[in-house]
């Protein structure tokens, strides 16, 4: 996959990985998957995918009331009956 350095295309892959909890270079692969299945190439088109995907995840983020980064700090919450656990050596 060669670089591309548009700073608007980095921005929305920034925003797509930030609201997934992924990585950019993720998020990148996940948009090129999107338009290699669209059989798109040029840069256009995968800024207009791009923000396709990141409108969907800031939907479906609204719809939950809880972002993903929530959700996964709610999960990494210990309970109250697991709170002094502790595995033997």
């Amino acid at each position: 996959m060669p670089l591309i350095e548009d700073h608007h295309y980095l921005k929305i892959c920034a925003q797509i990985a930030s609201s997934l909890s992924i990585s950019i270079a993720a998020a990148r692969r996940k948009i090129e998957v999107a338009a290699a299945k669209e059989g798109k190439k040029d840069l256009q088109s995968r800024k207009a995918i791009a923000q396709q995907i990141l409108e969907q995840t800031l939907n479906n983020d609204k719809k939950q009331s809880v972002s993903a980064s929530e959700s996964f700090d709610q999960l990494l919450k210990a309970l109250k009956e697991e709170e002094n656990f502790m595995l033997e050596d």
